[in-house]
Parts: C-alpha cells; structure tokens; sequence
C-alpha cells in the first residue's frame, strides 16, 4: 500500500458522477473509495472544466496521523480516517498533498495531508450527488 498511496494520489468515491467524456481509470481501494491511476490532478482538473463541470477544492488541509504494527497497517488506519473526515464535508474527491513515514520508540506511524475536492456538474457546491 505505501507504493499506492503518496503525494498526488487522488482518491475518488466509487459511484460518483464524472462528465461522460471524462474517463478515468480507478483502481480500488479502500471501501468505497478507488484510486485514480490514469490522469494526474492538474490533467483532471482540466478535463473537467473543458466538460463544463466544477472541480471544488476546499481550503483547510486535513492532517492524519496514525500509528500502526508496519508502515502499511499505519498507512491504511491513516487513509481510513482521512476519508471519514472527507465524507463528512459531502465531497467525492480527496487530493493526498503529503505522506511521511517515521517511527516513535520502534513504532511506525504515519502523517497523511491531503485536501478536500469535490467533482459535480454545477458551480454551486452541493452534497454528494450519485
């Protein structure tokens, strides 16, 4: 997981609405959740403002950290509880901005950073559409 997950991921809600012309290659995830691993962000961001949709970026950064028994069981208990914290905004999108793996008294854990995004069809930010 350590090799999927780092700055530049983006996650996306498994079921959201994308523009028809957009077309992304989703590789699962977590549940619910699949990483993009087609398109960089500023090539999605594109896309989906030439198909006329709205990509929203929300201000304040989410930062996790997280303790695990590895660095991946960190890493999936860090994602875990950053996409709990993106679902709770309403958005379908999460950008990861940052990942750092270090240890306390041999104990591996995580710092996960990441923003908040938002794909839909309208300029106006609205709860989750499926």
């Amino acid at each position: 997981m350590t090799d999927t997950i780092k700055t530049g991921t983006i996650l996306v809600e498994t079921g959201a609405l994308m523009p028809q012309s957009l077309r992304l290659e989703n590789k699962p995830f977590a549940s619910g959740w699949s990483s993009v691993s087609n398109i960089d962000l500023n090539a999605l961001d594109t896309a989906i403002h030439k198909a006329g949709w709205t990509f929203f970026f929300m201000a304040g950064e989410i930062k996790i950290t997280a303790f695990g028994f590895d660095n991946d069981s960190a890493l999936r208990r860090a994602v875990k509880r950053l996409i709990t914290n993106v679902e709770s905004h309403k958005c379908n999108c999460v950008e990861i901005t940052g990942v750092s793996q270090k240890s306390f008294l041999g104990m591996p854990y995580v710092n996960v950073s990441a923003h908040s995004r938002h794909i839909q069809e309208s300029s106006t930010f609205a709860d989750h559409q499926h």
